[in-house]
């Protein structure tokens, strides 16, 4: 079905499924898209698959859609966290897209000392990740949290999940280095990539000294927030995750 409409639902899924939709779907499908009764498309949840589906009732504010059967099967994305310091808003809307195009499984904004946009609206970054995961083929959708403060995160880390520190005066030596060899594939971790500012001298000797903690290098050059994000998930999917 290449080329076949994939859209997001909240409702389960399953065989002989019908689904009533909302408003804005039934814009979409019918107003924007045109499809009419009996045409095919793909709906995922986020738990239970994706699933084929046919319209058996098109209106201009509402609909039905009927599950036909099961295209594929739930699939997870690495346990891996993105940790961002939100920048302008065209530019974390990039970020979030990215993050999910690049199977990140969960996103979570975060204050640094340096961080210059202080806003952020989970609901908004929902709306963009849902629309990310309907245009790449995911089936899985990421959270997006709250934004919070660093140190108040890292007070309350799990030891057991590792934290890739992305900082810009790192030793180019730490470049794929420690990416490669530590810790296992598979391993929970997690990806911080800092302001436009960078970090302070204070949270740069925090991060450095916490045990979960390593620092990469994402090469000789400054890369601006968004770059970065998507030049470490890269490469950790490509030494842990699952490209490979």
């Amino acid at each position: 079905m290449s080329g076949t409409i994939r859209l997001y639902v909240e409702q389960g899924l399953g065989e002989g499924q019908t689904l009533p939709l909302e408003r804005a779907q039934a814009h979409y499908l019918f107003g924007v898209m045109r499809l009419g009764v009996g045409a095919e498309l793909l709906l995922f949840n986020g738990q239970d698959g994706e699933w084929r589906a046919e319209v058996i009732e098109a209106g201009k504010r509402g609909g039905v859609l009927a599950c036909v059967a099961r295209s594929r099967p739930q699939d997870m994305p690495p346990d891996l966290w993105l940790l961002f310091a939100p920048v302008k808003k065209a530019r974390t809307d990039f970020i979030v897209e990215k993050a999910v195009e690049l199977g990140a499984r969960r996103i979570l904004p975060v204050q640094t000392r340096f961080t210059n946009s202080e806003r952020i609206r989970p609901d908004k970054q929902r709306a963009h990740a849902i629309e990310a995961a309907e245009q790449c083929g995911a089936t899985y959708v990421p959270e997006v949290a709250e934004l919070q403060k660093l140190d108040r995160l890292l007070d309350g880390w799990d030891a057991d999940r590792v934290l890739w520190f992305c900082d810009e005066k790192a030793d180019l030596k730490n470049f794929m280095t420690n990416a490669v060899t530590d810790p296992e594939r598979g391993a929970p971790a997690a990806i911080l990539i800092g302001p436009e500012g960078g970090f302070s001298d204070e949270e740069r000797a925090r991060l450095h000294a916490l045990p979960f903690s390593r620092t990469l290098s994402l090469g000789p050059r400054i890369l601006r927030a968004e770059t970065a994000v998507v030049a470490a998930l890269t490469l950790w999917q490509a030494s842990h995750g699952d490209w490979s």
